[in-house]
C-alpha cells in the first residue's frame, strides 16, 4: 500500500548506506529520520499538535555521499514522494508489526536555519542525465 505524501519537517538524523549486487554499480541509500510537525496558533504563539517522526528514504548513486553532508540535523526539508507501509512479524513476541516510512523522489532543502551557501562555477558541467534509480516507481504521481 502506498499514498502520495508531501510534507514539510525538520531532519534529526541522516545515514548513507551502500548495497552492492555483484559487478552492479553499487546504489546507496540516504535515509533520514524527519520530524513532520503540525503547528497550531493558540493565542498569540504556535503549538505542535499532532506531528510525527518518519523515515524518509532517498535512493540514489555515488552522490548520496555529497547529499549526506547538505543535509543536516535541524535542517528544515520539504519531502516529496510516496507514504509506504512494511509489515513484519516480531520474531521476540511473534506478533505481527508494522511501520509507516516515505520513499522520497524529492528532499528540498527550506532556507531556515541555513547559515551559507556556496555555489558552483558557472563553467563547471552538471550531468543533468544521471538516471534515478527509482524512477519508474513514481511515474503516477501527479507532481
Amino acid at each position: 500500500m502506498s499514498t502520495i505524501f508531501v510534507g514539510e519537517g525538520n531532519i534529526g538524523l541522516v545515514e548513507v548506506k551502500p548495497f552492492v549486487d555483484g559487478n552492479k554499480e553499487p546504489r546507496f541509500l540516504l535515509r533520514m529520520g524527519v520530524y513532520f510537525d503540525n503547528p497550531v496558533k493558540v493565542k498569540e504563539k504556535f503549538e505542535d499538535k499532532g506531528g510525527f517522526w518518519a523515515d524518509v528514504e532517498l535512493w540514489m548513486g555515488e552522490d548520496a555521499k555529497k547529499w549526506s553532508v547538505i543535509y543536516q540535523k535541524g535542517q528544515r526539508v520539504l519531502v516529496q514522494g510516496k507514504m509506504v507501509r512494511n509489515d513484519w512479524k516480531d520474531e521476540a513476541t511473534g506478533s505481527d508489526k508494522f511501520a509507516f516510512k516515505v520513499r522520497a523522489r524529492r528532499v528540498g532543502v527550506l532556507p531556515f536555519r541555513v547559515e551559507s551557501i556556496t555555489m558552483r562555477s558557472s563553467t563547471e558541467k552538471v550531468d543533468h542525465n544521471e538516471p534515478f534509480p527509482a524512477e519508474s516507481e513514481f511515474d503516477d504521481i501527479p507532481f
